[in-house]
């Protein structure tokens, strides 16, 4: 307990004094916070990357696409493939029939707002029934594109990013001129990125004929889709791999995720560095404003052991301020922030919101911290080792 005493007792009168050090410490706590702020902003991008594709699937939606495909692109389906599928058990069943859509899938060049840079977002020609497997898309402007006509209805996001997808808007694509109807939200999730038409439609005005390239069933439960999987994949008129839907997107967002959040740790490295030495020069000198006040505790009994956990815990409090603050700055400047960034896995955009999540405020934090203690440990050793005697002479 003495010594509990002795270290708290080191510990705030340390404290006390940093008023007198404030320009100093203020440095040093603008430097980790600047590190925390570019650390956990460009980590939201990767969040929101995923979250936005992983939120677009659901444990009983299966997605089937042809066998050895990587992604809807390039998958090819034949009409008498799509109805095998749809009537496959496990397959939920509805008044208006299977809950299984036949879906085509191209990307159209749209203008960003932002740069007016060409875009490849998706077009998606979807049937009546997907509206039954994506439960989460629902029409907030307009209405619905009537079956057999060249109209379009625009996910939200896709209406924030790009020119020309408006309500009432013109676009001329492949061989047709589409008109926009309605918008659609889908809480956030890949869907607000995309376009939505007739697949009938589509299929003529980009000479597709009567193929598609995936259906996505809703199944009765998430139970069934292994005999689901197995119906398909063992039956000899089809060459098809069957996936579940969350599990789909959640590989379609890897890439860009890993990209980001390896770049994001890079960056955030060299500008601890920098932030650690401005911890350093900054405990440094505190410890030399401090010197004779060490040295005195030193002779009247506290332990070096004391000293050193006192500057270190200045450090690391200093730290914990930056970090606080550039997390705070972080989530008020970029939490919900929309954007939209290439999936290299189709080649088309997909519109989403920067996700400040708490795992990362909580990593940045421990990120400051740690920037603080190896910052403080060099200055708190160098303090508990000074000469008592020579401590005493400094001025």
């Amino acid at each position: 307990m003495g010594s509990l005493r002795r270290l708290i007792a080191v510990t705030a009168l340390s404290l006390r004094t940093l008023p007198q050090r404030a320009g100093a410490s203020a440095v040093a706590v603008v430097g980790v916070a600047g590190v925390v702020l570019v650390f956990v902003a460009v980590l939201s991008i990767a969040e929101g990357f995923q979250a936005a594709l992983a939120g677009a699937g659901s444990p009983d939606t299966a997605i089937v696409m042809r066998g050895g495909s990587d992604s809807e692109l390039s998958s090819a389906l034949a009409l008498a493939d799509t109805r095998i599928i749809k009537d496959a058990a496990g397959v939920r069943r509805a008044d208006s029939g299977p809950v299984a859509s036949a879906e085509l899938f191209v990307v159209v060049d749209v203008p960003k707002r932002t740069t007016g840079t060409i875009a490849n977002v998706p077009l998606r020609g979807v049937e009546l029934a997907a509206f039954g497997v994506r439960e989460e898309v629902r029409l907030v402007e307009g209405r619905m594109f009537r079956p057999g006509t060249n109209e379009i209805i625009v996910g939200r996001m896709a209406t924030t990013q790009f020119t020309g997808l408006d309500l009432g808007s013109v676009q001329r694509w492949g061989e047709s001129t589409w008109e926009v109807v309605g918008i659609f939200e889908a809480d956030g999730t890949l869907s607000e990125s995309e376009i939505w038409c007739d697949a009938r439609v589509l299929q003529p005005a980009y000479r597709r004929g009567d193929s598609f390239q995936s259906v996505l069933a809703r199944l009765e439960s998430p139970d069934v889709f292994d005999r689901f999987r197995s119906t398909l994949t063992t039956d000899p008129r089809l060459d098809v791999m069957v996936e579940r839907e969350d599990t789909y997107y959640q590989g379609q967002s890897e890439l860009v995720h890993a990209l980001i959040t390896g770049l994001g740790t890079v960056i955030a490295v060299l500008m601890g560095i920098g932030a650690v030495f401005g911890a350093v020069n900054t405990m440094y000198n505190a410890v030399a404003a401090r010197t004779r006040e060490i040295a005195t505790l030193r002779a009247i009994g506290f332990s070096g052991s004391s000293v050193v956990v006192s500057v270190l815990l200045e450090s690391a409090l200093l730290s914990a301020l930056g970090g606080v603050l550039g997390g705070t700055i972080a989530y008020a400047a970029f939490h919900g922030y929309q954007t939209a960034t290439l999936n290299w896995q189709t080649f088309s955009q997909v519109s989403f919101a920067f996700n400040v999540t708490p795992a990362l405020l909580v990593q940045g934090g421990l990120y400051a911290l740690a920037m603080g203690i190896l910052g403080g440990l060099f200055p708190a050793v160098r303090a508990a080792r000074l000469p008592i005697v020579t401590a005493l002479r400094e001025l």
